[in-house]
């Protein structure tokens, strides 16, 4: 059987669609990998949750089948619709997919009901991202926990993007190791380049991607700034925005503040900056500093932020620093001084982005994964299979 007569069946995120993907500006990044699957002849279908303006992305995305709400049914009526309806997207040999654990319930019941296989796919953990905002016993990591293992376990295989989540999955989950992979998150390394020129700026710039909220405190960048003749550029928005404003003011910070910007232009942002700085508390598997590493920037972040101090390698592709203002403060200035190790640690990141989370590099290990899972389903299946339960429903 060849890979191309088995079709992937991508689920969206819960409430997410292409429509708001681009608003978001996430648009080009998150459909990168599918673009080139369906380049390589596979056979690729969205569900998202968008309405009917998410059929004008066809052209956009050509040889990717997309079903949306496009009567704007209430979530329990598109589900119904999304099960009883005869569409393409899952008729035949069709793995389904989510892309988050948030709205996975929905693919793991259909694949259950039509006896697709099912790949879970988790960029990050919402159990991790639950315990460090609201605690450890708190209902809402409980709830996450609980969601994740109901999912993990119900998965073919189980797809994260770092080493420490497979561990998480097998160890706490008690999900079998060989139905885990790490597929990292992935940068088209092409676009994603070092080159002259860039978005121009007025002396040294500090360059910020990320929302504009406590997980990824912009205020600590903002205070490491303090007294550094630097302009600091933070590319995104949200709830901090105002604070972050009236913090630049109050204490003399050149800061920039353009807002969400389309993925395309990142790579201009990013080549016309002296060093991109993630100031997050935790991280899943940062796509930004992904992007900022494969185009050749010196990066620094937090040694104590969990998800970034697995990316950064201190010192060789990057600086981890204290958590602290003064800490960050003093890894800026170090690195702004001395041009020399600023060039060696952007070379080093760069390297290390091609050999390890390439877009080439990911779409080979998405295609293994999709032919293992299509050889034990369809070309050699177990001898005994056990079906599972039909779960009532997405949440």
């Amino acid at each position: 059987m060849e890979l191309e007569q088995v079709g992937l069946t991508l689920f969206f995120t819960a409430g997410l669609s292409l429509t708001e993907w681009e608003r978001l500006g996430m648009l080009e990044r998150e459909t990168a990998l599918y673009r080139a699957l369906s380049a390589h002849g596979q056979r690729v279908s969205f569900v998202t949750y968008g309405d009917g303006r998410d059929l004008a992305y066809r052209e956009r995305l050509p040889g990717i089948a997309i079903a949306c709400n496009r009567w704007k049914l209430s979530d329990p009526w598109y589900w119904r619709w999304l099960a009883w309806m005869p569409t393409s997207w899952k008729r035949g040999k069709v793995v389904f997919k989510s892309n988050q654990v948030a709205g996975a319930e929905t693919p793991l019941a259909l694949a259950r009901r039509f006896g697709k296989p099912f790949i879970a796919r988790c960029g990050y953990l919402r159990s991790d991202f639950a315990r460090r905002r609201f605690g450890d016993a708190s209902q809402e990591a409980m709830r996450a926990l609980e969601q994740e293992r109901r999912i993990f376990r119900g998965a073919d295989r189980v797809v994260v993007t770092t080493a420490a989540m497979a561990e998480v999955a097998v160890g706490e989950h008690g999900v079998a190791a060989e139905r885990v992979r790490v597929i990292p998150n992935y940068v088209d390394t092409g676009r994603f380049a070092p080159r002259v020129g860039g978005q121009p700026g007025a002396g040294v710039r500090v360059l910020s991607v990320g929302r504009l909220d406590h997980q990824k405190a912009p205020l600590l960048l903002l205070e490491a700034a303090v007294g550094v003749p630097v302009e600091v550029v933070m590319i995104g928005d949200g709830p901090l925005r105002g604070e972050v404003t009236d913090f630049a003011n109050a204490h003399g910070v050149r800061l920039s503040l353009p807002g969400v910007q389309p993925h395309g232009v990142l790579p201009e942002w990013m080549n016309g900056a002296d060093l991109f700085v993630l100031a997050s508390d935790y991280e899943g598997h940062p796509k930004a500093l992904l992007e900022a590493m494969a185009c050749g920037m010196a990066v620094i972040g937090r040694a104590d932020a969990p998800g970034v101090r697995e990316v950064i390698r201190h010192e060789e592709t990057g600086l981890l620093c204290p958590g602290d203002a003064a800490g960050m403060r003093a890894a800026v200035v170090r690195l702004l001084a001395d041009h020399e190790l600023r060039g060696r640690l952007g070379r080093n990141a760069r390297a290390y982005a091609l050999a390890t989370f390439s877009l080439d590099r990911v779409v080979a290990l998405e295609l293994a994964l999709l032919r293992e899972v299509m050889e034990e389903r369809w070309v050699c299946p177990p001898a005994s299979r056990k079906p599972l339960p039909m779960p009532a429903g997405p949440e």
